[in-house]
């Protein structure tokens, strides 16, 4: 039953991330494969397959706000198929223990990454206001 309970868990956790636009799957893969000890190949097949209808609910929802511009939606649909398609050739003939080292570094550096654009856009913005206010200063 704990088993079940945690699988729900992660579930809504990485759909909640999904919806918001964050990613799901940087949060599923983990929770499944740490918490739900759910081999590593499964945890990526299972995140491939919560997204489609994840991304089908967000892509009803562009629509309907008329966010959708189609003006270069093939130069992004065909290599990403390309790209899906190598990739999963790839993932699928490699071990699991190296799988799971590579989703890792990958998460590591979008970590890294986002550390250095939060870093620039502070710096941006306190060049903008000539110096950025701590929270203690915006309290006073």
């Amino acid at each position: 039953m704990w088993n079940i309970i945690k699988l729900i868990l992660a579930g809504l956790a990485g759909g909640v991330l999904g919806g918001m636009g964050m990613g799901g799957g940087t949060l599923l893969i983990p929770l499944l494969t740490v918490f739900c000890k759910t081999p590593q190949h499964v945890a990526q097949a299972v995140n491939l397959v919560s997204f489609i209808p994840m991304a089908a609910v967000a892509l009803i929802i562009h629509f309907k706000k008329k966010l959708v511009d189609f003006s270069g939606v093939l130069y992004i649909i065909i290599p990403s198929c390309a790209a899906v398609v190598a990739a999963s050739f790839l993932a699928n003939n490699l071990q699991g223990d190296l799988l799971k080292k590579l989703f890792g570094g990958f998460i590591a550096l979008l970590g890294v990454y986002q550390l250095i654009c939060e870093i620039v856009l502070f710096i941006k913005a306190k060049k903008k206001n000539g110096k950025a206010k701590t929270k203690n200063e915006k309290d006073a």
